[in-house]
């Protein structure tokens, strides 16, 4: 029953980061999903990926991706889609991971149930995000939901020798995020604009 609660949760939280209407939203709810996930590890005794989930991914890379947003100082104006559109694809992709589920030739018991169509439908609605924000910072953010998404496939497959190697990855992801932020925090300071279109209008 709690298993089957947070993967609704995990769901709803999806199509929340789809509708969220700015940045500060983002990060709230992909601390939040960083919660969810931890739980769910913790539910599939492996305890200790799931507090390091729950640390790096619930706390650290929100944290960090606050500062970042707080040292830019600037709010998402523009968006590639608008709010209704983003969840309706959102809300195909749950729709779409569901049927894929049925389709698949799964190993019984592998998955689950329902965790293949909430990380398909994590990793789509990450996807969704990267290619409909306009600002660096919220497409970084959409990059951290889509791994989440991988994440999540991979959770049932892992067994005690893998749990160090995810482990590295995620140190691997906090490394990446910590890089990202300060690359994002310096063009904030040299640049009036986070809007990535406007790459678009530079010349050598």
């Amino acid at each position: 029953m709690f298993f089957a609660n947070v993967i609704f949760l995990l769901l709803l939280n999806d199509l929340f980061l789809l509708a969220a209407p700015g940045v500060t939203w983002l990060i709230r709810l992909t601390a939040f999903q960083g919660v969810l996930l931890g739980s769910l590890l913790f539910d599939m005794d492996h305890a200790l990926l799931g507090a390091a989930v729950l640390g790096i991914k619930g706390i650290l890379l929100p944290v960090l991706l606050a500062r970042t947003y707080k040292h830019i100082g600037r709010r998402e104006k523009t968006r590639h889609l608008n709010h209704a559109i983003a969840v309706l694809m959102g809300v195909l992709g749950l729709v779409f991971s569901l049927w894929l589920e049925n389709r698949m030739d799964l190993m019984p018991g592998l998955f689950p149930d329902l965790l293949f169509p909430a990380a398909i439908t994590t990793l789509f609605c990450g996807l969704i995000l990267v290619v409909g924000r306009a600002t660096a910072l919220s497409q970084v953010i959409g990059y951290l939901v889509a791994e989440n998404g991988i994440f999540l496939l991979g959770a049932p497959l892992m067994a005690a020798g893998a749990i160090w190697f995810e482990l590295a990855l995620l140190l691997d992801i906090f490394v990446a995020v910590f890089v990202m932020g300060i690359a994002i925090g310096h063009i904030g300071e040299k640049f009036e604009s986070m809007d990535t279109a406007r790459f678009r209008s530079l010349r050598d």
